[in-house]
């Protein structure tokens, strides 16, 4: 390795400092395992309520998304997607109907998931 090389450069440097030619974007966009596991367990009681039956997930270079299905055969009822991008303005995190209407966007996705707690049945 000679001393222009970026990776002896960043071996040399403290752990602090990392030279800007290192720090890329992902190549794409993923939930990690905290937060499959909070929309896991949405979709885990919409399942047992009979609600939902199937899901799909799809990770873009801009955009994961988690989408819900009523059956395979149809357009996804919702979608759960996590955007880094729109992470520091409007919040990483959005649940969009089946039209594409946003119904609720935050930075907490524990919190954007709540539109679904608050999806009352009434009985008659």
């Amino acid at each position: 390795m000679s001393d222009s090389d970026p990776i002896s450069f960043r071996l040399r440097t403290s752990a602090n400092v990392v030279p800007a030619q290192a720090v890329r974007p992902p190549a794409q966009v993923a939930f990690n395992r905290q937060e499959l596991n909070t929309i896991l367990n949405v979709y885990g009681r919409k399942v047992a309520d009979g609600e939902w039956r199937d899901y799909a997930m799809d990770f873009g270079r801009e955009v994961a998304t988690f989408a819900v299905f009523r059956r395979a055969s149809e357009v996804p009822l919702y979608r759960i997607e996590k955007c880094p991008k729109l992470a520091r303005k409007q919040g990483a995190y959005a649940v969009l109907n089946a039209t594409g209407q946003i119904l609720k966007r935050g930075h907490e996705l524990s919190r954007v998931l709540e539109v679904f707690a608050k999806r009352v049945q009434l009985v008659t």
